[in-house]
């Protein structure tokens, strides 16, 4: 066992590594990160992978996908085996911390409208719900950013996080981008920790399962570290609330899930589950959380549905219902259908990287794969759950 442990611990953390290094082909032609001259030269080789041999590009990313997802299986195969201990994957979980803290946000820029968006209150002393960043022309930032016109679109509690790290940072790209990236660490490994001891207090015999379903998935590390979306710090405060509720701190509970609304707005739809337990509690009667978490998650997926609508799909949605999907992650009509769709999200990104997101036919081809992947995703769940029903009736 721990001979294969160190052979998988090597080559993940190699893998890990390998997302890194490659995080930096995606650097933006108009930003430079450092003027030191080694860097410079790394900087624009990695550059020239990305933006001007993309067919290695691809294949690069299409490499590291796969090998994070067998890597992946494996340590769920050895946790349903009781072959990997929990300090084995608290290892594996502070490794991913510490090396993709440092990486580009490689598929996204919406780390740098978090910046910009903290940046008019805490530089220029201006109100970012009237005032967006195109509003600031002159900005050196705004040469490598998108979305410059619109209005700060999240909570007071997102500002409330990130304002104190522009004031940091001092206007300094390169350490404001890094706290920001520490922020969202901190955030996924706060949520590790949290899906671990609540699994302790009421699913124990699956808690490593569940830490690696949501720590290990390289939707959430490539989503939640790499590209470092703001999903990640509300996940973290909407879990902090259930590990509160359970050790029965219910005014600090209800404080942490307002705060995670403030964030992003998408754990609204959770209200009515908080309702029904602050009911349940009240009214002195056993809460099934199993029941609870199936509630969520469906819930969330209300939420996806939502802000899909209202813009376009993104994989980064998918991060609203992972957190109570790993509490359930042993259910087969659960695990299938959600992995299917991690794998299906991030395959997204290989015509992004390919083709890049201006080019004519990005949209078309990655509609295709949204609607293939749904289908499968429907049709697994679908047929997971009548093996799960037609297992349970014998």
């Amino acid at each position: 066992m721990l001979s294969n442990f160190k052979f998988l611990k090597i080559g993940y953390l190699i893998t890990l590594f390998g997302l890194l290094v490659y995080s930096f082909t995606q650097v933006d032609l108009n930003l430079t990160l450092s003027r030191f001259s080694l860097w410079q030269i790394i900087e624009k080789f990695l550059q020239h992978v990305g933006f001007f041999n993309r067919p290695l590009s691809t294949d690069i990313y299409i490499i590291l996908l796969l090998l994070l997802y067998i890597f992946y299986f494996c340590f769920l195969l050895m946790a349903v085996k009781k072959k990997i201990t929990i300090k084995q994957v608290w290892f594996l979980i502070i490794g991913a911390v510490i090396i993709l803290a440092f990486s580009y946000n490689a598929f996204s820029y919406d780390l740098f409208n978090y910046m910009f968006d903290a940046k008019i209150l805490a530089y220029y002393g201006q109100n970012p719900f009237l005032h967006k960043p195109m509003d600031f022309a002159g900005d050196p930032w705004l040469n490598f950013m998108r979305w410059t016109h619109r209005y700060y679109p999240y909570g007071p509690s997102w500002l409330i996080l990130t304002v104190p790290l522009s004031f940091i940072g001092m206007n300094y790209f390169l350490i404001t981008f890094f706290l920001y990236k520490f922020l969202m660490a901190i955030s996924f490994f706060g949520s590790c920790y949290l899906i671990y001891k609540i699994s302790e207090e009421i699913f124990p015999e699956n808690s490593v399962f569940n830490l690696i379903f949501w720590g290990l998935n390289p939707l959430v590390l490539i989503e939640g570290l790499v590209s470092a979306h703001n999903d990640m710090p509300m996940a973290f405060f909407t879990l902090l609330f259930f590990y509160l509720f359970i050790t029965k701190k219910y005014i600090s509970s209800t404080f942490s899930y307002v705060f995670s609304v403030g964030i992003k707005y998408a754990t609204i739809v959770l209200f009515p589950i908080l309702i029904f337990i602050f009911y349940l509690k009240r009214k002195g009667k056993q809460i099934n959380w199993e029941k609870i978490f199936i509630a969520c998650a469906s819930l969330s997926l209300i939420a996806v549905i939502i802000a899909t609508i209202r813009t376009t799909f993104q994989p980064w949605y998918l991060l609203y219902i992972l957190p109570f999907a790993a509490f359930i992650s042993k259910k087969v009509y659960v695990f299938i259908p959600v992995v299917a769709a991690t794998i299906f999200s991030l395959i997204i990104y290989i015509p992004y990287v390919y083709l890049t997101d201006y080019d004519k036919s990005y949209p078309l081809i990655v509609s295709r794969i949204e609607i293939i992947g749904l289908v499968a995703v429907i049709f697994l769940f679908i047929f997971s759950l009548l093996y799960s029903l037609r297992m349970r009736s014998k």
